[in-house]
């Protein structure tokens, strides 16, 4: 008798349990492949959210931040996205404009970005700043600006990415109008014998560099950190540009049709928490958009530091985008 009594205890116990592990909700969050990767911050991000937060974090990934867009558009009011992580700030009016976004409510005081930031729909939670990387070893002697990269027939060959996808494709898009103008489209046609490929976001094209096929591609001013931390190599260096960078910053947001609206927003405020930001300089390799009371964190310190911050705004961006990408198809479909 007591045996079935323990027993019936232990099974209510377990039934409770499962009943508590069911009802726990679930807050689903777009993202791009490499952030909820094996290296990326995706896992410490889960698991310390869920720490404090009584719910499961479910990713779901897209390509790059012009897939995430893309699917957004697709799915419109039906999106099953609570909250996305990953939109470049490039892309900040395209996203606005599908009118899927709700104000974010976090407290973005005291940030550590180059520009200043009063957004009330997105948040940033990195930064860094384009550039091409070369591993030192094979290009003693880089390009040292992009009008020497680019007009030097003789110069190094390059791996990009399709600005229609990606986030270094459209940031390296804007760099060659913010730098040539009018005449980006004829820069474009002058680079196109040396481009190996355009690929369709930056892992595949950062891949192909790695083994060898081209001797520069198209990344950050942080990807050397990568190298030095983790695989104790120093050959591998951005190459920095007379004329300047184009500035990254990578932004998050809550969608309005979001079924957890107290735990988007939550989580909208975690983003910008030591837990969070800690994560960012060793998985994402960028800069976390707030610094540490110590300073700029260890391991991207001693990265090249651009003369300048190259910038369109969002409209700009928004207003031209197509005009842009057209010169460059018609340049280098040729």
């Amino acid at each position: 008798m007591l045996r079935r009594f323990l027993l019936t205890l232990v099974s209510l116990g377990l039934a409770a349990g499962l009943a508590q592990a069911q009802t726990k909700p679930t807050l689903t969050v777009y993202t791009y492949s490499s952030f909820a990767g094996k290296y990326g911050p995706g896992k410490p991000v889960k698991e310390r959210f869920e720490a404090t937060c009584g719910c499961e974090l479910n990713w779901v990934t897209a390509e790059d931040a012009g897939s995430l867009l893309g699917r957004l558009r697709l799915e419109g009011e039906n999106t099953k996205a609570d909250a996305v992580v990953g939109l470049d700030m490039n892309l900040v009016a395209e996203a606005k404009s599908l009118n899927l976004f709700a104000p974010h409510g976090a407290d973005v005081k005291d940030l550590t970005l180059p520009i200043q930031w009063n957004d009330e729909t997105f948040i940033p939670f990195d930064w860094g700043y384009y550039a091409f990387v070369y591993d030192a070893n094979k290009l003693p002697n880089p390009p040292k600006s992009l009008k020497e990269l680019v007009d030097n027939p003789n110069g190094p060959k390059v791996v990009l990415q399709d600005p229609r996808t990606s986030a270094p494709g459209l940031g390296l898009l804007l760099w060659m109008q913010k730098v040539y103008g009018d005449k980006a489209g004829e820069a474009w046609g002058k680079l196109k014998p040396r481009i190996v490929t355009f690929t369709k976001g930056w892992s595949e094209a950062y891949g192909l560099f790695l083994k060898g096929e081209a001797d520069m591609v198209m990344s950050y001013t942080t990807s050397p950190a990568y190298h030095i931390v983790a695989e104790k190599k120093d050959n591998y260096k951005a190459a920095a540009f007379t004329e300047g960078h184009y500035l990254h910053v990578e932004l998050a947001g809550m969608t309005r049709t979001t079924k957890q609206p107290d735990l988007a927003k939550k989580f909208m405020a975690f983003i910008l928490s030591e837990p969070f930001q800690s994560t960012i300089p060793e998985t994402n390799w960028m800069y976390p958009a707030k610094n540490p009371p110590s300073g700029t964190p260890a391991a991207l310190k001693g990265m090249i530091e651009p003369s300048q911050a190259l910038l369109f705004t969002p409209e700009e961006v928004q207003q031209n985008r197509r005009t842009f990408t057209d010169a460059w198809l018609n340049a280098t479909a040729r």
